[in-house]
This record gives C-alpha cells, sequence and structure tokens, in this order.
C-alpha cells in the first residue's frame, strides 16, 4: 500500500495536481501560518513592518528594493474598494517579483500585532489589510519558510498563495 501512496504522490507532482485536502499540504500551510505569525511579530519588533494600504502604497512607491513580502488580509471580500487596491498591489507585487500572500484571520492578526506593543497607538493597528516587510534580519529562517512557500504555490499555478490564521 505504501508504495502505491508513493506512486500517487510522484505522478501527482509529475503531473503539476495537489490535493488540496491531504496531510502534506494542510501541514504545509500549517506549518507556513506560524512561520508567518512569527515573521510579522519579529518584524514589528525590529520595526521592519508597514502596517496599512496607504502606508505599504507609499512604501511601494518610494523605495520598493526594501520590501520583502507583502500580506494581504482577505477577510472583508465585500468591500468593492479595498478589493481595487488589493488588485492594484498585486499587480505591483508581482510586476516587481517580490512574494505575495493572501491572509485570512484579521482578528488573528490583531491577537499578534496589538499585544506586540500596548504602547502603540491602536490607531495605528486598524487598518491591517495590508503590511509590508521590509527587510528584517537578513537571514530570517521565517522569512525563508514563507517565502518558500510562496514559491511552492507559484509553482503549483497558484499566484497569490493564501493561508488562514486561526484563532486562539
Amino acid at each position: 500500500m505504501q508504495e502505491w501512496y508513493q506512486q500517487t504522490l510522484d505522478r501527482q507532482r509529475e503531473l503539476g495536481i495537489t490535493v488540496l485536502g491531504s496531510n502534506s499540504t494542510v501541514a504545509m500551510m500549517q506549518s507556513a501560518g506560524l512561520a508567518l505569525e512569527e515573521l510579522l511579530v519579529t518584524a514589528q519588533k525590529q520595526d521592519c513592518l508597514t502596517v496599512g494600504i496607504y502606508e505599504s502604497a507609499k512604501l511601494l512607491n518610494s523605495d520598493p528594493d526594501s520590501v520583502v513580502l507583502c500580506v494581504l488580509a482577505t477577510d472583508d471580500l465585500d468591500d468593492v474598494a479595498l478589493q481595487i487596491h488589493f488588485t492594484l498591489l498585486q499587480s505591483f507585487c508581482c510586476e516587481s517579483g517580490l512574494n505575495i500572500l493572501r491572509v485570512s484571520g484579521v482578528q488573528r492578526l490583531q491577537q499578534l500585532l496589538c499585544a506586540v506593543d500596548t504602547n502603540r497607538n491602536q490607531e495605528e493597528h486598524r487598518d491591517l489589510h495590508c503590511m509590508l516587510v521590509t527587510n528584517p534580519q537578513a537571514d530570517h529562517c521565517r522569512l525563508q519558510e514563507v517565502g518558500t512557500y510562496c514559491q511552492e504555490s507559484r509553482r503549483l499555478d497558484q499566484w497569490v498563495p493564501e493561508l488562514v490564521l486561526q484563532e486562539r
């Protein structure tokens, strides 16, 4: 039975097929989600996190080379203006070769990022729909893990990878 399973996995890889319910895919998504959470908290502590659509657009316009990851939080799919902003940001990031990731779980992001620094004004964290990570310590292992997840997703023709962050 194990040989048959391995042959099936090999054949799926050859054909570029991903079974989204498979244990390996779920494990990869969970691992990438945890890595993203740690990366965002670390980037915020290192002052390498830009939060907000307007702030992110300004940074992408002025210094796109400093950005290593774009995270779009997608809980509110009914907001047409937000979707237009996302489309523009995604287009810019794809053209610039930046890793981009769509995330569900704005409440989890609020738990993570608003708890990190309670001295900061809560208004600063209101717009968590777009976040840019800029050059955290060069070889941050979590950045590499998230980047690998993005590359693997693109290899499987998912051009804007998605993750779901679970509330805790």
